[in-house]
C-alpha cells in the first residue's frame, strides 16, 4: 500500500509518514474497526463510558432500544494489558491484509466489499452462537472483539499457509499463527474460549467459500449487490470507492483463486 504517496512531505527526501498519515492509509473497514475499537476501549479503560454499555444484551436491545450494542461488543479490546495490546495490533495487521490481499472472491473481487461481507458473516455468527455455548455452560462473556479478531486471522491463515510471521524473533508459518496464539493464551492463563469460538466460526467461513465450491461445484456465500455498489469491485478502500450500477455483478465474478496455495506477505 503506497503510503509514501499521503501528505504533502511525503515525496520529500527525508518524509517520513505521521500516525495519521498511516491511519489513513489503512482500507475503509480496517481503519473504521480500529479507530472504533482503540477509542472504545479507552474510553471505557479511562471511566469515560461504563465497560457495561459494551456487552451485548438482547434484552436492553429490545426494551431500551440501545442498538449501538450491536457495534460495541465488537469494538472492546479489554483492560489495559498486554493482551489487550496484542489483539489491537493483531486486528490492525491482519485486518489490513485480509482487506488488502485478495484472501477471497465472493463475488466482490477479493476486496473491501468482500471483506465486509465476511465480517458481517463472522458478526451474525457470533451473535447467533454465543446462546448455544452460554447453553453449554463455555465461560464466554457477551464481548466478541477478540473472537472476531481471530475469525479474522483464521481465515488469512488458511489463504496464506506459507507467510512467514516473526514473533518474537521467531518464525511461524501462517498456518500454525492462529494456533501459536492460541497456545500463548493458555499458557499465560487466559481464556481460550473466545479464541477457540473466533477458530470454529473462521473455520465454518473457510469450508463454505473454499471447499465447498471446489467439491460440490456450488458457490453458497455471494457477496450482496448493496455492498459491491457502494464499495466497488476488487476496491480496497484506501480511497473514494468505485460504485457500479450492475445489480447482477454476483453473477459476473471474477473467479475464485481456490486451492492452498499460501501469498508469501513477508514478515511482520
Amino acid at each position: 500500500m503506497p503510503i509514501a504517496r499521503i501528505g504533502d512531505n511525503q515525496g520529500e527526501v527525508g518524509g517520513s509518514p505521521t500516525p495519521a498519515d498511516m491511519f489513513n492509509a489503512l482500507p475503509i473497514i480496517t481503519r473504521c474497526w480500529l479507530g472504533i475499537t482503540v477509542v472504545l476501549t479507552l474510553s471505557v479503560n479511562f471511566g469515560i463510558v461504563s465497560a457495561y454499555h459494551t456487552y451485548w444484551v438482547w434484552d436492553n436491545i429490545k426494551t431500551n432500544l440501545e442498538v449501538y450494542r450491536f457495534l460495541t461488543p465488537f469494538c472492546y479490546a479489554g483492560p489495559f494489558s498486554v493482551g489487550m495490546l496484542i489483539l489491537i495490533y493483531t486486528l490492525y495487521n491482519f485486518s489490513k491484509q485480509y482487506e488488502e490481499g485478495i484472501p477471497y472472491n465472493t463475488g466482490g473481487g477479493g476486496g473491501t466489499a468482500d471483506y465486509a461481507f465476511c465480517l458481517l458473516l463472522g458478526a451474525i455468527g457470533c451473535l447467533v452462537t454465543y446462546p448455544i455455548m452460554i447453553a453449554f455452560n463455555f465461560q464466554l462473556v457477551p464481548l466478541f472483539c477478540e473472537n472476531t479478531v481471530f475469525y479474522v486471522l483464521y481465515i488469512w491463515s488458511k489463504k496464506n499457509p506459507t507467510a512467514s510471521i516473526s514473533m518474537y524473533g521467531f518464525p511461524v508459518q501462517g498456518l500454525y499463527l492462529p494456533f501459536v496464539l492460541l497456545g500463548l493464551n493458555v499458557v499465560t492463563g487466559q481464556n481460550p474460549i473466545p479464541l477457540l469460538h473466533g477458530i470454529f466460526l473462521g473455520h465454518v467461513y473457510y469450508f463454505m467459500v473454499d471447499v465447498i465450491p471446489v467439491v460440490y461445484g456450488k458457490d453458497y456465500l455471494l457477496t450482496p449487490a448493496f455492498l459491491i455498489n457502494y464499495f466497488g469491485v476488487g476496491d480496497r478502500g484506501t480511497e473514494a470507492p468505485a460504485r457500479t450500477e450492475n445489480n447482477n455483478v454476483n453473477n459476473q465474478r471474477a473467479g475464485h483463486s481456490w486451492g492452498s496455495g499460501g501469498n508469501q506477505l513477508g514478515t511482520n
